[in-house]
């Protein structure tokens, strides 16, 4: 069976976080600046994150899991590390 590819037109619009939230670019930025107030222009310079609805949507395309703006840091679940994992393997171990 082949891999999954993420989708590279999603890719280049998303930078995704070291946290796992989905930063993009605002919209009506671009063009037609002049009509528009300071304060408004200053505020659509900021990067955002992706609220939690539509990062969940962007996990279909990037088959990875991502955080939205709301979601605690535990919500990703981690793979544990190999240290992690001997500890647990050894306490099943004195269970049994």
């Amino acid at each position: 069976m082949p891999k999954n590819k993420s989708h590279k037109g999603l890719l280049k619009r998303i930078r995704i976080s070291k946290t796992g939230k989905a930063r993009h670019r605002s919209a009506y930025h671009k063009h037609l600046s002049s009509g528009k107030s300071g304060k408004r222009l200053r505020q659509l310079r900021k990067d955002r994150y992706m609220a939690g609805p539509d990062a969940k949507r962007l996990e279909k395309l990037l088959f990875r899991r991502l955080r939205g703006r709301n979601q605690p840091r535990s919500a990703i679940r981690r793979s544990p590390s190999p240290e992690q994992r001997a500890a647990a393997k050894a306490e099943a171990a004195a269970k049994e």
